[in-house]
């Protein structure tokens, strides 16, 4: 199992000087020899996300939560793509199973509660990025979601203020 970890760690350098072909090169190499490791799977799936091939993300995903479906990374990256892909009720689901097994992350959170606002439950998407944002004060993504959900509600004294603190607008007043 150490060689897996040591490739991991590997794939994690690559991807940070974005030598993203030569990432997938090791990857598959390794996953010739330990075809039953989700975490691999995970890795390409994040990698083709990355460089804009959903297709390709969504494959390596299926296949990786088919070896483990309790894998919090797996279900937050399939979250992911199905509300960057409009699917919002799908992702709820995925995003929810992330945050039930790796609770508290910031991440997670600012997705399952963007996409909460964007189905319509917009109290329960506003609490839920709150909650993010208390997690992680600084973060702008998280920040903006926030704003953007709570102009959307109508509140757009309390977005605008959110927004102002990241150096963002509206033209709303």
């Amino acid at each position: 199992m150490d060689e897996i970890r040591n490739t991991i760690l590997k794939v994690e350098a690559l991807k940070a000087d974005k030598k993203f072909a030569e990432a997938i090169a090791l990857l598959q190499k390794t996953l010739v020899k330990y075809s039953d490791d989700y975490r691999l799977y995970e890795e390409l799936a994040d990698i083709y996300l990355y460089i804009g091939d959903n297709e390709k993300a969504f494959s390596a995903l299926d296949f990786s939560l088919t070896l483990n479906d309790k894998s919090a990374t797996g279900n937050y990256l399939k979250g992911f793509i199905l509300l960057w892909e409009d699917k919002v009720s799908e992702s709820i689901s995925y995003l929810e199973k992330s945050n039930a097994l790796f609770g508290n992350n910031a991440e997670v959170l600012r997705n399952l509660g963007w996409a909460y606002t964007m189905s319509g439950q917009h109290e329960r998407g506003i609490t839920i990025l709150k909650r993010a944002l208390n997690i992680s004060p600084e973060d702008e993504l998280i920040t903006e979601d926030l704003a953007m959900a709570l102009i959307g509600t109508g509140d757009i004294s309390a977005g605008n203020r959110l927004l102002k603190k990241i150096g963002k607008s509206t033209n709303k007043s």
